[in-house]
């Protein structure tokens, strides 16, 4: 009788959690004169609405913004990881002053609310000619996803066995070689959950997107909110579903493909 009730649960979370996504998909392949159809099944398929959401002669340019956000995305990903790797190895392998403060100012500045941050970064980019820039996109969300990155690969370097890098400094490396060699390694399935979670939060991320790019810079997110129909009172539902089509299924397709990864290096961290 558990079991059954653990995978009735189960199915009513995955129904919970998909079922937008489902709903997208149709949309995105249906006609956009039964965009209103309340048909839960795919009904008058066709790709005109794909065709229509990379179309550039309504002012859109849907392909260059995936470029965009695919350069902020891995930039930001790749920033956040090689600082994040250095600062939880020192949390959690190096004994200094201030270690606590360090820890909590991380914490704190990943419960700071983002949109109380819109204001002064506009201003500050403005100042310095950076509003519609990839720098003005990538250091701020490197602030966001960096508590994320220091946070999981420090928890997981914790748990690492110390032997393993004292019998790498007993043979004569250095702290920097045992780390390159022995550490590193050991911690790839952490880093492969972070890079993997810092990129899609990166993908994600709207609010300071829409005020700090421009038409050139802009990433998905924003594109797909200033699509615009063939009049000013007509909103393109359909040719919106497939562009969210189009950024989304490629992240599910790499969740499910990364899954056993990305459980093992959130869940290694927190086991001997």
């Amino acid at each position: 009788m558990k079991t059954v009730r653990n995978y009735v649960a189960v199915v009513l979370i995955l129904l919970w959690g998909l079922a937008p996504f489902y709903w997208m998909l149709v949309t995105a392949f249906r006609d956009k004169n039964h965009t209103f159809s309340a048909n839960p099944l795919p009904s008058h398929v066709t790709l005109e609405n794909f065709q229509d959401a990379l179309a550039t002669d309504g002012g859109n340019n849907f392909l260059r913004a995936i470029g965009n956000s695919l350069i902020v995305g891995a930039a930001t990903t790749f920033i956040a990881l090689i600082v994040g790797v250095f600062t939880a190895y020192a949390l959690a392998r190096v004994d200094f002053r201030g270690k606590g403060l360090v820890t909590g100012v991380i914490l704190a500045a990943s419960m700071f609310p983002g949109i109380a941050l819109v204001t002064p970064l506009f201003q500050l980019f403005s100042n310095m000619g950076w509003i519609g820039t990839y720098q003005a996109l990538i250091i701020p969300n490197i602030s966001f996803v960096l508590p994320l990155t220091v946070y999981t690969l420090t928890s997981f370097f914790r748990e690492l066995p110390w032997k393993l890098e004292e019998a790498a400094r007993v043979d004569g490396a250095s702290r920097g070689l045992a780390f390159r060699t022995v550490i590193l390694p050991l911690a790839a399935p952490a880093l492969f959950t972070t890079a993997i979670l810092a990129f899609i939060a990166t993908w994600n991320e709207f609010m300071l997107a829409n005020q700090l790019s421009n038409g050139q810079t802009e990433p998905v997110t924003v594109a797909i909110a200033r699509f615009s129909g063939a009049s000013a009172f007509e909103f393109p539902y359909a040719a919106t579903m497939a562009a969210g089509a189009i950024v989304t299924v490629p992240l599910v397709i790499m969740v499910l493909l990364f899954q056993r990864r990305i459980v093992s290096g959130l869940t290694q961290g927190g086991i001997k």
